[in-house]
């Protein structure tokens, strides 16, 4: 009698993480091989030689005889009043450390609200081109994902009227993802107050992802959504990951700020997931306040001369000079979204999977395609801007290449 194979549970055939998938699995069968490979598809800074401020690892270290224990299921004290306390200094006066919730990084944050609020069929809105994590986690808690457009031609910016005429019965709460991964977005006031006034009128729970917070580009503004929601619920996710260079500490939050009063139910929700997985990582959480209260040291990387602004400068330069190519500048965040203008011989438009796959073949250069962020058109990709300029430019060449052939 013929075995048969192990099921799969059905919710995952709505899940996709490409950013982790073939082509970054093809990625290190060539390194095993002894290639080198220039990795663009991950936003991930120790791996380009960025470093975690020193204070950070030594508030760790120094702590963690404190760490061996299991911690409050909310997260250590002096890691949620930290954020308490950058939510006040930026005008959110709602908060208390007992409307912060420490996870294992925003991913499992984001996991912890959703798989609190949604019954099967519940509808959420989520940005296209979306951080493909948010679409995995609402189909995985059997919710229904709804992408509101944020288009290359309105330079990615969220439309609050289209927002608005998805709107159902069945919607529960609206993403923003601000500054935007992939592209760099970052999202305009007046967008932001249209949209929250439509989520207080609809009665919708508001889920903003603010991990690129403080890293934004040229003086644009960054508006914490928090500051704009009043009149619903609204959830704010930030971490060590991104700002702080500390994607292994896997320290993230989630701060619940406006009506409370009535949310009561969902908060305990939320709540007794946390219990559920006991606490969150503790020796991570111990260099959360000296990072939020301490030195903020990528104002020196995202400013004129800094490294991260250097090298979103040589990408806008090798996109200007591109035969092929074409981008809106990213006002923020660590990644750029670029457009593949050029066609085929036949006229057509060159896919972004044959593309990606062609350049990790002959070039040994891996970027994410622009729809694994599910988007409905094909002649994107997404590379993130950690590399030096001198990397960069190398990059560019590859590209230009790899195009030329396929063109």
């Amino acid at each position: 009698m013929k075995p048969r194979p192990f099921a799969t549970n059905e919710v995952l055939e709505g899940v996709r993480y490409e950013i982790r998938g073939e082509l970054a699995a093809r990625a290190q069968q060539f390194e095993r091989q002894g290639f080198e490979i220039i990795p663009l598809n991950i936003g991930n800074p120790g791996v380009f030689g960025f470093r975690t401020p020193e204070t950070m690892r030594l508030a760790m270290i120094e702590n963690m005889h404190q760490s061996e224990a299991y911690a409050h299921q909310k997260g250590i004290f002096p890691a949620r009043e930290a954020v308490v306390m950058q939510q006040q200094n930026r005008g959110v006066m709602d908060v208390t450390a007992e409307e912060v919730v420490i996870g294992n990084g925003v991913s499992e944050c984001i996991d912890l609200v959703l798989r609190a609020m949604l019954n099967s069929g519940d509808e959420v809105l989520i940005p296209s081109p979306d951080y493909p994590l948010w679409s995995a986690a609402t189909a995985l808690n059997r919710g229904k994902v709804t992408y509101y457009n944020c288009r290359p031609e309105d330079d990615f910016q969220p439309d609050p009227e289209e927002i608005e005429s998805l709107v159902t019965p069945r919607t529960r709460a609206i993403v923003l993802i601000n500054p935007n991964n992939p592209t760099g977005a970052v999202y305009r006031r007046e967008r932001l107050e249209a949209i929250a006034r439509i989520a207080e009128q609809h009665r919708l729970v508001v889920f903003s992802d603010e991990i690129y917070d403080q890293m934004t580009y040229d003086g644009v503004e960054h508006v914490p959504m928090a500051t704009l929601v009043h009149d619903t619920l609204c959830v704010t996710f930030s971490g060590l990951s991104k700002v702080y260079r500390a994607c292994g500490y896997r320290v993230g939050w989630a701060v619940f700020s406006g009506d409370r009063e009535h949310a009561g139910d969902y908060l305990h929700a939320v709540e007794l997931l946390s219990s559920l997985r006991l606490c969150a990582n503790v020796p991570g959480q111990w260099a959360v306040q000296t990072a939020l209260g301490g030195y903020q040291s990528i104002r020196e990387l995202t400013s004129p001369g800094g490294r991260l602004y250097e090298s979103r400068q040589a990408i806008i330069e090798a996109a200007e000079r591109s035969r092929h190519l074409s981008l809106r500048a990213p006002e923020g965040a660590m990644y750029a979204f670029l457009r593949i203008n050029s066609r085929t011989g036949n006229g057509e438009e060159i896919d972004d999977r044959k593309f990606a796959a062609a350049l990790l073949e002959h070039r040994h250069v891996l970027v994410a395609p622009g729809s694994s962020f599910n988007v409905p058109y094909r002649d994107h990709f997404r590379i993130t801007t950690l590399p030096g300029a001198r990397t960069l430019d190398t990059v560019f060449e590859r590209i230009d290449d790899v195009l030329d052939s396929l063109v």
